[in-house]
């Protein structure tokens, strides 16, 4: 059905004011300062209201996270209603510390799933083991054939790793990029990077080793540690994309990241922003015991955006961190994470204090005037 926004102030991220929006077979057709009424079309009241694009998150334990405590601290599988009432209409899943009795299987299967419930979903094949767990045998092959996999994962500098050597990293980057390459794919390896002693050495060093461009490594909670950030900001400045996480305890703020970025001429493309939802977090004493865990929500992104808006951040700064910086580094930009003619009808529409008012995907409205209006599969069934 078409579909007209009227009157939103819209950030494509760029601000371009007042505007409305046509939607039609899930597209954005038109965007103008007054489109004109459609016969039969249906009409949605923006006006007083900020209009954003969908929030990409590329960091999402789609199938849970956890376990490291035992069987009962496996986290539960997202629900689709969770993704719309943060805001998120594209989602990048991935696995953590538990490849054991979770499945790349298992996680495709769900991203395929959310993709038919009314959202975007991609998936990483490996976890923070390797060799990495895959579907096909081969991680080249995953990225290449299954169509949902558009990158992998790893993890260093944390003492959940595999211990991986730098020549064995670059080899799963020269994988991950010749797949990206065939399969016209991002094609890159997401490092966890845990709170170590080597933080960003062992990733410069497979670098160093190898031909691979910067871009293909993505160091993500870049924030818990204020020495292991500083080094990433520097990978940033000589072109590598850098994943700062909402909500997870740090030793520096994204605001002041994003300071610290503009004072040192980084390009805060290369910056991007994620929640590791539905991750755990964990705390482990000297001996290495675990002292506490806990599950990561998914709703930090939106109060993220408020938050640095608030401390004097430009809007379309702020946005950009969530939507087109992703889904440029993702390498999906032709579809996703801006809000122009021919692109995804991705959008958010925000109360002018930036709570969460309608969310459309896929050009299907999923939330209204704060009401979800649709749920996942199960999400109503009681059994």
């Amino acid at each position: 059905m078409i579909k007209i926004i009227k009157g939103g102030n819209l950030y494509t991220p760029e601000p371009i004011g007042k505007s409305d929006i046509l939607i039609g077979g899930g597209k954005i057709l038109r965007i103008s300062k007054d489109i004109p009424k459609i016969e039969d079309a249906e009409i949605i009241d923006a006006s007083g209201k900020i209009i954003i694009p969908g929030l990409i998150d590329q960091h999402v334990h789609i199938t849970g996270g956890g376990g490291e405590g035992g069987f009962n601290t496996r986290v539960p599988e997202a629900q689709l209603s969770s993704f719309i009432k943060a805001g998120i209409t594209t989602v990048v899943g991935l696995l953590g510390t538990d490849s054991t009795t979770r499945s790349v299987e298992n996680l495709v299967a769900k991203a395929k799933a959310l993709n038919i419930e009314g959202i975007t979903a991609y998936a990483l094949t490996g976890a923070y083991e390797y060799p990495s767990p895959t579907i096909t045998g081969s991680v080249k092959r995953d990225i290449t054939f299954i169509e949902e996999i558009i990158g992998v994962k790893i993890a260093t500098n944390d003492h959940r790793d595999s211990a991986i050597s730098v020549r064995e990293l670059a080899r799963l980057g020269t994988e991950a990029r010749v797949a990206g390459m065939l399969s016209g794919k991002s094609g890159h390896v997401t490092v966890h990077m845990g709170s170590g002693k080597y933080n960003m050495s062992e990733i410069n060093e497979a670098i160093k080793l190898s031909n691979l461009p910067v871009t293909v490594f993505r160091p993500t909670h870049i924030n818990r540690k204020r020495s292991l950030c500083l080094e990433t900001l520097e990978f940033a400045k000589n072109g590598g994309f850098i994943d700062i996480t909402c909500g997870i305890p740090s030793e520096i703020s994204i605001s002041d990241i994003l300071d610290i970025a503009k004072e040192e001429n980084i390009p805060l493309k290369n910056i991007t922003v994620s929640s590791d939802g539905y991750g755990s977090w964990s705390s482990y004493d000297d001996a290495g015991n675990l002292v506490k865990i806990g599950v990561t929500p998914i709703d930090t992104l939106l109060a993220e955006i408020k938050e640095l808006v608030s401390l004097g951040h430009s809007m379309k700064d702020v946005i950009s961190l969530f939507t087109s910086n992703v889904a440029d580094a993702l390498k999906i930009s032709k579809q996703k994470g801006r809000l122009n003619d021919g692109l995804d009808a991705d959008l958010l529409i925000l109360n002018e204090d930036l709570s969460l008012y309608g969310v459309i995907a896929k050009g299907e409205v999923l939330m209204e005037g704060e009401k979800i209006l649709k749920l996942g599969t199960y999400e109503n069934v009681v059994l």
